[in-house]
């Protein structure tokens, strides 16, 4: 084996360590989280923002029924949502209230 390839080894092998290690909060946070729809902000959703928008940061009106939000498991239908039929936000995008 050339010193060349021995050498990194063992670096790829750190690299790889520490890319999986990285990413473990993130799954683990996934768990402790929900989409809700209709509690962002314009501008400021996380992703699926409806007809019209591409993914986050992309909604064209504050509170818009498809657009979400991630928050807290739990919390999703507890957020005001002045738009939501129900007057707070939503597991799945609704069409907004008149």
């Amino acid at each position: 084996m050339s010193k060349t390839f021995t050498r990194s080894l063992p670096a790829a092998a750190l690299a790889l360590a520490i890319g999986a290690a990285l990413s473990l909060p993130a799954a683990a946070n996934a768990a402790d989280t929900e989409k809700c729809y209709g509690v962002a902000l314009k501008g400021k959703n996380d992703c699926a923002a409806g007809p019209g928008t591409t993914c986050a940061g992309t909604s064209k009106m504050d509170y818009q029924g498809a657009s979400w939000k991630l928050v807290p498991a739990g919390s999703c239908e507890k957020t005001a949502s002045p738009t939501s039929p129900s007057g707070f936000g939503q597991l799945k995008a609704f069409k907004e209230k008149a």
